[in-house]
């Protein structure tokens, strides 16, 4: 049986006009129960999200300390993640071996030590340096006495030219005296080249600067040709060394260079030139920069892996030789991408969001713009759709750009 109350139909035709009024009536009634119910539809209904937006004053953004970015089209560069080690860059670093064959009587310093150039690290007890010193001693006996020669024979061409003049003499005997001077002046340039041979000798096993107190002339000076610290030391007293034998290495502590190894896929991307991103393994927050000089053209036949060689830009701050480091090398670009700093993408209550800014007179108005990323390297992230290239974007401080947004979804803005 049906009910009046909830059935609604046509009037039929044969009521007239009657039938009329009776069917406005029941259309109206109709009519009324179906706004309710639509009405009660829309109020029961979610409500569709609203943009996550906010007008920030100046005093805000002042206190903020955003920093900002711009999404751009770039070629994608792949990046790989590898570790490394900060060592002494070669070229400024010496390995300064024994000059002499000798005992070690004195090793003047230790690892650690800065020294100067010229200064003596190692004494060396040897024969050569006695040898040189007579040597010497005799080069310049046999100098003063050429030089004497020398003197005599000058003398005596001189008065030998004015003897033929007076006719004195005959002009053979004056130019056995012209060839007597010019034998003489041979011998003299002789000795001083030997003498000059000696002294070079006895400069090469002494050197010139300061001479230590515990030296004496039977010790070999060895001296550091460079200034920097002392970074190792083999040389230990009573021992007996050959020419060559390694003693002392100094280098420059300021000129370090970074030291990778990539596998061979990773590697076929990374070329000359090409931007380390790394951060010591003790402060993985500080963040600096190299430039590849260097990859090895062969795979070591231990690691089976490739030396790649990198210098940083501007010295490295807080660092020291052999320390550990993380590091994110830069592939060759790729396809064009849209990018972002990666610390432009925040997590809002489940959503993915680029934080957008806009410039209000003094103040900032943001917005959460949502977006779908792709991949991701290093600093930098792909944004697939949402963000359009050329705007603004926080990319520093934009955590605290969120809490703003999120303060105002409170309904009490708490």
């Amino acid at each position: 049986m049906m009910m009046p109350s909830t059935f609604c139909s046509p009037i039929p035709r044969r009521f007239g006009a009657a039938g009329l009024l009776l069917g406005s009536a029941f259309a109206v009634a109709c009519g009324g129960a179906s706004d309710a119910a639509n009405a009660k539809a829309t109020a029961d209904a979610p409500a569709l999200p609203t943009a996550d937006t906010a007008t920030l004053s100046a005093k805000t953004v002042a206190i903020g300390g955003f920093t900002y970015d711009t999404a751009r089209l770039v070629p994608w560069q792949s990046s790989v993640t590898v570790p490394g080690r900060l060592m002494l860059d070669p070229s400024a670093l010496e390995t300064i071996g024994s000059i002499t064959e000798g005992r070690i009587t004195h090793v003047l310093v230790r690892v650690g030590d800065r020294v100067q150039a010229g200064q003596v690290l190692v004494l060396i007890h040897s024969h050569e340096i006695m040898d040189a010193r007579s040597a010497l001693a005799s080069a310049t006996a046999k100098l003063s006495a050429a030089e004497a020669e020398r003197d005599l024979a000058v003398s005596s061409a001189e008065r030998a030219a004015r003897l033929l003049e007076a006719k004195a003499m005959s002009k053979a005997e004056v130019e056995r005296a012209d060839v007597g001077k010019r034998v003489a002046a041979a011998t003299y340039q002789q000795a001083v080249a030997e003498r000059d041979r000696a002294l070079a000798m006895i400069d090469h096993l002494v050197g010139s600067g300061n001479v230590p107190k515990l030296a004496d002339e039977h010790d070999v000076l060895v001296r550091t040709p460079i200034g920097g610290v002392v970074t190792s030391r083999d040389a230990q007293p009573g021992t007996v060394v050959l020419p060559g034998t390694p003693l002392v290495s100094v280098g420059n502590p300021d000129r370090l260079q970074l030291q990778m190894h990539v596998s061979g896929d990773a590697a076929a991307g990374v070329q000359v030139g090409a931007t380390v991103r790394f951060a010591l393994t003790e402060s993985p927050t500080s963040t600096m920069t190299a430039t590849v000089t260097r990859v090895a053209p062969t795979v070591d036949t231990v690691t089976r892996t490739i030396e790649v060689i990198a210098m940083p830009k501007g010295g490295v701050r807080s660092a020291r030789a052999e320390s550990f480091v993380q590091a994110e090398i830069s592939g060759t670009g790729g396809s064009q991408a849209l990018v972002v700093p990666s610390s432009a993408v925040q997590a809002l209550e489940g959503d993915t969001v680029v934080i957008v800014a806009d410039q209000r007179g003094e103040g900032l108005h943001i917005e959460a713009v949502r977006v779908r990323t792709g991949r991701r390297a290093g600093d930098r992230t792909e944004i697939l759709s949402g963000v359009s290239p050329g705007r603004r974007v926080i990319s520093g401080s934009a955590a605290i750009a969120k809490a703003e947004l999120i303060k105002r979804r409170s309904p009490e803005g708490e």
